[in-house]
């Protein structure tokens, strides 16, 4: 592991006491529609506190990841809260422990702001899913306005060195760079917080 991920593993590790406060600027109604179509082998990366879990339908199994081991202590109270089956794993997103063409969908909430290498990370989502499976993400970004653009890249070094976050990513930049495709995009805050559909193109 890089000293970069282990900077933002420690950062991500000193939130996890008050993360549920943040993540409860992920609307619910945002969550159900995401998860709301997922079937089959099904992991999850960044699964933080295990917020999602209760959003899966039952007849799904669940791989949830995330590299903070206090994120994960968090989630795997949540588990009980589920109706589908969900194991949990310490792993790094840009490092995925799996087989390619595992899994039938993969999920992401809010992740891609902390990964320290995205496009890698992206690479490694397109490797494990299946050739007709699909990558389904609520992603914060950098705006299309270029004023307020321009005042998150501000704010931005302030954001990363607290939280671990970036504020001012080109996720769809970063997500064509890894040969995926996005089939939907949907504005859900401003074109700040996007739902996201993604093919792995192979």
């Amino acid at each position: 592991m890089s000293d970069r991920t282990n900077v933002i593993k420690k950062r991500i590790d000193r939130i996890s006491s008050t993360f549920d406060l943040a993540d409860r600027l992920v609307k619910e109604e945002w969550r159900k529609e995401l998860l709301a179509d997922v079937r089959g082998e099904i992991l999850e990366v960044g699964v933080g506190t295990g917020t999602n879990f209760k959003y899966y339908p039952q007849d799904v199994h669940v791989t949830g990841i995330d590299f903070s081991p206090k994120m994960l202590e968090k989630a795997h109270v949540k588990v009980e809260e589920a109706a589908a089956t969900v194991q949990l794993y310490e792993m790094n997103i840009e490092n995925l422990d799996f087989e390619d063409n595992q899994f039938d969908y993969v999920v992401s909430t809010c992740v891609f702001c902390s990964v320290p290498n995205p496009v890698k990370g992206f690479k490694e989502l397109r490797r494990v899913v299946k050739p007709s499976g699909k990558i389904v993400m609520l992603e914060h970004m950098r705006s299309e306005n270029e004023i307020i653009g321009k005042v998150l890249d501000f704010f931005n070094p302030v954001s990363e060195g607290i939280l671990g976050e970036n504020i001012n990513r080109k996720t769809i930049s970063n997500i064509y760079q890894a040969n995926l495709e996005v089939d939907e995009q949907e504005y859900l805050m401003t074109s700040i917080v996007r739902k996201l559909i993604l093919s792995p193109n192979k």
